[in-house]
C-alpha cells in the first residue's frame, strides 16, 4: 500500500532520533522513502538505542545511518552534515527535535540547568538549521524552479505558547524556537526553504513517563487534553511527515500544533 506522503529520494537529518518523538520521526520519514540520519548524544546508551532504530529500518528495506553529535556544538553539527553528505551526497529535509528538559523552582534553578537547556533547545536548533540553510544554498544541481530548495521543521512544544512553572528554561527555550522558525520562514522563502514547526502536546515518551504511567496521573493529564487521549510519537511523525512532503508545498512559518486541543485551555470549559 502506498505510503501517505512520498519522499522517495530525499535524504533527512532528525537530531535526537534515538528515542521518543525523534525516533517516530526518523521511522515514519524512512516508511515515506527518506534516507534517515539517525542522530544521538555521543554516548553508549544513545548509540545503541540509534544502531536499534537504524537496523529497524534497514529490516523494513529502508536506508539509514547512526551519526553522534551533541548539537549544542558547533563542531558537532558540522560533522553532522558532512556525515549526511559523506553517505547519502545530500540532505533535503532537516527536523529539529533534540530537546531536554532540566526543571526546577526559580529560587533553586541553577545557571547550569538554565544554559543546558537553552543551549540544546534553542542554539542547537539555530545551529542545524543555520548548517541546513547553508547546504540547501550550496546545492547543486540546483532543484526545479516549482521545487523546494529544501525544508526545515522544528519540533516546538505546546509551552511555546502556555507558560509553564518550574520550567521557565525550557519554556523560554520553545518561546524562543517559535520566533526563530517564523523568523528564518521569512528569511529563507524567498530562496524556496520551507521552514515549519510541529508543537506537540503530552505525547507518551520515556521523557514524560510520570505523567502517563499510573491511572491517576493519566486521569489528572487527561483533564488538560479536550480530545481525551494522551499523543503518540505517531501522531507527531505523520504531521513532520506531511510538513516534509511536496504535498505541503505553499506551507512555510507555520505552527501546527498536535496536542489533542492543549492550547485551547480546557481548564476554562464552563467558566465563560
Amino acid at each position: 500500500m502506498r505510503h501517505a506522503v512520498d519522499l522517495s529520494g530525499r535524504v533527512a537529518i532528525v537530531t535526537g532520533a534515538n528515542s521518543g518523538i525523534g525516533k517516530g520521526i526518523a521511522l515514519e520519514l524512512a516508511a515515506a522513502g527518506a534516507r534517515v540520519v539517525v542522530n544521538h548524544r555521543p554516548n553508549e546508551d544513545s548509540a545503541r538505542r540509534a544502531a536499534q532504530v537504524v537496523d529497524a529500518i534497514s529490516g523494513a528495506g529502508g536506508a539509514a545511518v547512526a551519526a553522534a553529535a551533541d548539537i549544542s556544538r558547533e563542531d558537532d553539527v558540522e560533522q553532522l552534515f558532512r556525515a549526511a553528505q559523506d553517505h547519502f551526497q545530500g540532505i533535503d529535509i532537516l527536523v529539529n527535535n533534540a530537546g531536554i528538559e532540566q526543571p526546577a523552582a526559580i529560587q533553586d534553578m541553577t545557571l547550569a540547568q538554565w544554559q543546558q537547556v537553552i543551549d540544546v533547545n534553542l542554539t542547537g536548533q539555530f545551529l542545524c538549521a543555520r548548517a541546513a540553510a547553508r547546504a540547501f544554498l550550496n546545492r547543486q544541481p540546483k532543484p526545479p524552479a516549482d521545487a523546494a530548495a529544501g525544508k526545515i521543521i522544528f519540533i516546538s512544544s505546546v509551552h511555546e505558547v502556555i507558560p509553564w512553572a518550574f520550567q521557565a528554561n525550557y519554556a523560554a527555550s520553545k518561546g524562543g524556537v517559535s520566533l526563530l522558525m517564523q523568523s528564518l520562514a521569512q528569511e529563507l522563502a524567498p530562496m524556496k526553504i520551507r521552514v515549519n514547526s510541529v508543537a506537540p502536546g503530552a505525547i507518551r515518551t520515556p521523557i514524560n513517563a510520570p505523567a502517563w504511567n499510573t491511572p491517576e496521573s493519566l486521569a489528572s493529564l487527561l483533564k488538560l487534553i479536550p480530545y481525551g487521549r494522551i499523543g503518540e510519537p505517531d501522531d507527531v511523525a505523520r504531521a513532520v511527515a506531511w510538513l516534509a512532503s511536496d504535498d505541503s508545498d505553499y506551507v512555510t512559518g507555520s505552527t501546527l500544533f498536535v496536542d489533542g486541543g492543549m492550547t485551547l485551555y480546557p481548564a476554562f470549559r464552563g467558566a465563560g
